[in-house]
Parts: structure tokens; C-alpha cells; sequence
């Protein structure tokens, strides 16, 4: 008979933290959304023309005026890539089966890469609108940045703490195989 290794959630060490870390996940997808569509920066031009956007309507300005370069990476790298994260965070949450080894290398490539995939695009792109900008216009940060700044830095939260539990039971499993 073969011998099943527990998942990350059925550990009963664990239990209490994955239903706290699922919740946080939720509130994660909320606050991303959020982040998403709620006015992020408004940009006031001499004083008499003011634009302001979210992250959607910018990508979508940027695609309508055909910068589709930008398109792509602020769309890629702010809003598929973080989706696609919180995606696979529910389903190491939900898992049955934490010994699969793409599993295990998924969780490392998150851990080490996943962080600055949507932080560190976003931030370099609205400094850069707002160094291109500083001389005629101003910028004024909206609540939907804090959002989405707290979306990140939660999912990044969550993936560190998942990937630490993950070793932590496959730890267990190691001392407690049979021989």
C-alpha cells in the first residue's frame, strides 16, 4: 500500500494558520481588485486640466493610444501576474498533495520571484510618469494605491509563509517515513 504524505492543510499543527492564511488570501483578492479599479493618481496639468486613472483604465489608455509595449508589461506584470498568484496561492491552500515536485519548485520560483514582479514594475512606472511629469504637472496619490500596495505586500506575506509551512511539513514527513 502506498504510503500518502499529509497536505499542507490537513496537518493539524497547521490548521488554525491555513484558515487564517485563506482568509488574508481573501482579503488579499479584494483588496487587488480594489486596487484595480478605484482612482490610483490623478495628474493635474497647468492647474487647469486634471486626468485621474486606476490601474485598469491607464493600461487600457495605453493600449487606446497604442504604447503597447507598456501595454503589455504594466498589464503582464500588474494585473495577470498578481491575479495568477493569488490563483495559485488558493490552490496550495486548498491542496490535498503538498509532495509534488513541480508543486515544490512552483513554491520556490513564487517565493524568489513572484515579489518583485508586481511591485517593482508598478513603482518604476509611476515614478517615471511622475519624473516626466514633475515640471508640469503634479501628481496626487489616490486611496486605490494603498490597495493595491497592500494587496502586494500581503500576497508576498502569504507566499513566504506558505512556502515556510510547506518545508516545515515536509520536514515532518522526512522523520516519519517508514524505513
Amino acid at each position: 500500500m502506498a504510503h500518502q504524505k499529509p497536505a499542507l492543510n490537513s496537518n493539524s499543527n497547521f490548521s488554525v494558520e491555513v484558515i487564517i492564511l485563506k482568509i488574508i488570501l481573501i482579503i488579499t483578492l479584494l483588496f487587488l481588485v480594489t486596487g484595480f479599479i478605484t482612482p490610483l493618481v490623478t495628474l493635474k496639468k497647468f492647474l487647469l486640466i486634471e486626468h485621474t486613472f486606476s490601474v485598469l483604465s491607464g493600461t487600457l489608455e495605453l493600449f487606446t493610444e497604442n504604447q503597447f509595449f507598456l501595454f503589455l508589461l504594466i498589464f503582464s506584470f500588474s494585473i495577470v501576474i498578481p491575479l495568477l498568484k493569488i490563483a495559485v496561492l488558493f490552490k496550495l491552500l486548498y491542496s490535498r498533495q503538498t509532495q509534488k515536485p513541480s508543486l515544490h519548485k512552483f513554491l520556490h520560483w513564487m517565493h524568489l520571484y513572484g515579489k518583485w514582479s508586481m511591485l517593482d514594475v508598478f513603482v518604476v512606472a509611476v515614478l517615471v510618469v511622475t519624473v516626466k511629469l514633475g515640471a508640469i504637472a503634479s501628481v496626487e496619490i489616490h486611496y486605490g494605491m494603498y490597495f493595491f500596495s497592500a494587496a502586494i505586500i500581503l500576497t508576498m506575506i502569504i507566499t513566504a509563509r506558505i512556502v515556510k509551512l510547506a518545508e516545515i511539513v515536509e520536514q515532518n514527513n522526512l522523520n516519519h517515513e517508514p524505513e
